[in-house]
């Protein structure tokens, strides 16, 4: 029992340490621990991965877009027409994440949710639904189950109004079936798939791999997209807070990567002490 918990422990420790150094992609992992065959709940993977998604959310839509519109930088649907000169705007920018994960070799999905949405598609409905609802009786409760009907793991995390960027633009969007959102509204839920009901250190280390280059995709293409701009903002160290600037991929993926993997190696703490 002891030498199996100090297997546990260490295991969960190394992942700390990779999540924290790894830039791209994580290296491959020691046959010893391979042969352990340690095998951990798929809900920590989907709580790691929440909160990676999280952290470049809160950091996007407070830092780049809501500082950014202060600047004189725009947010738009329509911001991949070449016509548009605009950034996506938060919930655009995790869409683009999701359909960028769906090319990656890891069998996770990610969608944004919600029983009050702009689009249709992304409305929620039978046990996506009845689950829902009790995220939003319980906000800080996220909800696990098993889909029978994709065969898949399903984790829902609440989707919260955190700027006012996030509520006027549903509020005053034509299409939208709400508009009395507020700050701190749950609008939604951030959910993830995956068809295991466990996982490897290996899976979870290569699944963080894979996101996390699912959002430097996104964010590059926002940079790249903004230098044909009539008048492009300065991409360097600068953010919007210090006028017309952009942070350039790398000093945005500095900041995030060192909250998310303070995050991960919180919600691995807590494996262990339930171990």
């Amino acid at each position: 029992m002891k030498n199996n918990k100090l297997c546990i422990l260490v295991s969960l420790a190394i992942v700390c340490l990779i999540v924290y150094l790894f830039k791209t992609a994580p290296p491959p992992l020691d046959d010893g621990l391979k042969k352990q065959g340690l095998q951990l709940p798929v809900s920590v993977l989907f709580s790691i991965i929440a909160e990676e998604n999280n952290v470049v959310r809160s950091l996007y839509t407070k830092e780049i877009v809501t500082q950014g519109k202060s600047v004189g930088l725009k947010f738009s649907e329509d911001w991949e027409d070449k016509e548009v000169e605009a950034g996506p705007l938060p919930a655009l920018f995790l869409r683009a994440v999701s359909q960028a994960l769906e090319k990656k070799p890891v069998p996770v999905s990610l969608f944004l949710g919600s029983d009050f949405p702009i689009s249709s598609a992304n409305s929620f409905d039978g046990q996506q639904n009845k689950a829902f609802q009790e995220v939003k009786k319980a906000p800080y409760n996220p909800a696990f189950f098993y889909a029978e009907g994709i065969k898949r793991h399903v984790a829902m995390f609440p989707d919260f109004a955190i700027a006012s960027a996030c509520v006027d633009c549903h509020n005053k969007h034509p299409d939208s079936p709400k508009t009395d959102w507020e700050l701190g509204d749950v609008m939604g839920a951030t959910t993830w798939l995956y068809p295991d009901e466990t996982v490897t250190i290996e899976e979870i280390t290569r699944t963080v791999a894979a996101l996390r280059a699912c959002f430097k995709e996104v964010y590059s293409g926002y940079l790249q997209t903004t230098q044909a701009f009539t008048l492009p903002p300065e991409i360097g160290e600068k953010w919007p807070v210090d006028g017309y600037f952009l942070p350039s991929e790398e000093v945005f993926f500095t900041r995030y990567e060192e909250q998310a993997s303070r995050q991960t190696m919180r919600i691995l703490l807590a494996e262990m002490e339930l171990k």
